[in-house]
């Protein structure tokens, strides 16, 4: 599975002296794994926006002479992976329009199924796109709708826009945060001192020593200005449909989604998962980092002990953004590393977080047994994906997913696995206290698409 974006913003209510470009920066950087091709902040001081990004990871596009000349009181950022479009720096965002009102700059995570038409309404309005980007989109949009109210623009485009989006947008004097009404992607709100901010982690907050507040809901528009914060509800209400892979996979494990802990949550999957499929085995070992905590789950119900049997290169991107095919063909030893004296003549337990290709999982398998494991039952923290997202997860096409096209068994053998097995629908929703199974989109699981 491939991220989605991560967006940040900050508003200094009080003009107190706070580098609020830098504080981005720090936010950027742990949201870093939400995307790592392109990284990008805007800021205003009041009378005008000024915006700076590029392509590559944060601590390569910013430095101490780049950030110094971001000065104001209001900023937002955004890393980005492209889920729709191609890697290149008009893709990059944060993205920077003119409006009637004045000048506006806007971070996306999401993606729109209702491009085709909304790129035929702009074309009749001899708008320009330059990018390949639905972000773009939006920003047109925008720029295009008659009204100086940079509140009203925005509620006039939201209602024409179908599938997911959590935006942060800045014009010369506010902050807004915004989602689609299915919130299918997590924006949260908090404070630090007189600033307000909003993330799409709490990992962020986590960092910069900000205090949560809550989660934007579905649907809703929070405007930050001098006067304070106001809350509009702008969208209809609908199910919510919240994507389940930010507890998966996504999520860093100490950022709390909806009162939800990410790190807890794929500790009892990995419970779960071991009720549902026992297996006699030596050693519980898990593929680093995203299989760690279900792992440390699987062990403490199983009593089978946990340990640390593949070592992460902590120092390279994820395989996946390597383009070159030859990188990808290493991408697996590159990235990890078995550690011999504790899998050898051992039956191992081998937790992930998910098969889609399966390439992977086969590369891992075998590395497992080149490093002399008798046994290696696989075991997946989330159930089989059988469909494409459509909201901003880059999921191959439904052709290319293994489950979609092979049982289990098959699947098992491909992999050259001894065992294989998978946690149920029914079990993934089991371990959430707060979050109802009707408040998440399970849509690549069983196809059944909230839009």
């Amino acid at each position: 599975m491939h991220e989605e974006c991560g967006v940040f913003g900050i508003f200094n209510k009080e003009n107190i002296s706070i580098d609020v470009a830098k504080l981005t920066y720090f936010s950027l950087y742990a949201l870093q794994h939400r995307g790592q091709e392109s990284a990008g902040i805007a800021v205003s001081d009041g009378k005008k926006l000024l915006i700076y990004k590029d392509l590559g990871l944060v601590s390569e596009v910013f430095n101490e002479e780049k950030l110094k000349t971001l000065q104001g009181n209001c900023a937002i950022g955004h890393v980005r992976y492209s889920t729709t479009g191609a890697n290149i720096w008009e893709n990059s965002q944060p993205l920077l329009k003119k409006y009637k009102g004045g000048t506006f700059s806007l971070a996306h995570n999401g993606n729109l199924v209702n491009q085709a038409e909304l790129k035929e309404k702009l074309k009749e309005k001899d708008v320009q796109i330059y990018s390949s980007t639905d972000s773009e989109i939006i920003c047109n949009l925008i720029k295009t709708t008659p009204e100086e109210s940079i509140e009203k623009n925005i509620e006039i485009v939201a209602a024409q826009l179908r599938g997911a989006f959590s935006l942060v947008i800045m014009t010369e004097d506010k902050l807004i945060g915004l989602k689609d009404s299915f919130g299918f992607h997590p924006l949260a709100l908090g404070k630090l001192g007189d600033s307000y901010v909003f993330a799409s982690e709490t990992c962020a907050f986590n960092l910069i020593g900000a205090e949560f507040i809550r989660e934007v809901e579905p649907g809703e528009m929070v405007v930050i200005d001098k006067e304070g914060v106001k809350s509009t509800r702008i969208l209809p209400d609908n199910r919510k449909a919240l994507c389940i892979f930010e507890f998966v996979y996504f999520a860093r494990p100490d950022s709390s989604i909806c009162g939800e802990n990410v790190a807890l949550s794929r500790q009892k999957m990995g419970r779960r998962l071991a009720r549902e499929h026992p297996v006699q085995a030596d050693i519980v070992v898990p593929v680093p980092d995203s299989g760690i905590s279900a792992a440390i789950g699987y062990a403490a119900q199983s009593g089978i002990p946990y340990e640390e049997g593949l070592i992460k290169n902590r120092y390279i991107g994820r395989t996946f953004i390597q383009p070159e095919q030859l990188i990808r063909d290493f991408g697996v030893k590159i990235k990890l590393s078995p550690i011999k004296e504790i899998i050898k003549d051992k039956r191992v337990i081998l937790i992930d977080d998910s098969i889609v290709r399966g390439t992977t999982s086969r590369k891992i398998v075998n590395l497992v047994r080149e490093a002399g494991a008798r046994e290696v039952h696989v075991r997946i923290s989330s159930p089989p994906i059988y469909f494409s997202c459509f909201y901003g997860i880059d999921t191959p096409n439904r052709e290319h997913l293994r489950a979609s096209n092979h049982n289990i068994e098959e699947t098992k053998k491909w992999i050259e696995a001894d065992s294989l097995g998978y946690l149920s629908i029914e079990g993934l929703c089991s371990v959430f206290d707060k979050i109802p199974a009707d408040d998440f989109c399970l849509a690549c699981f069983n196809g059944k698409y909230p839009i």
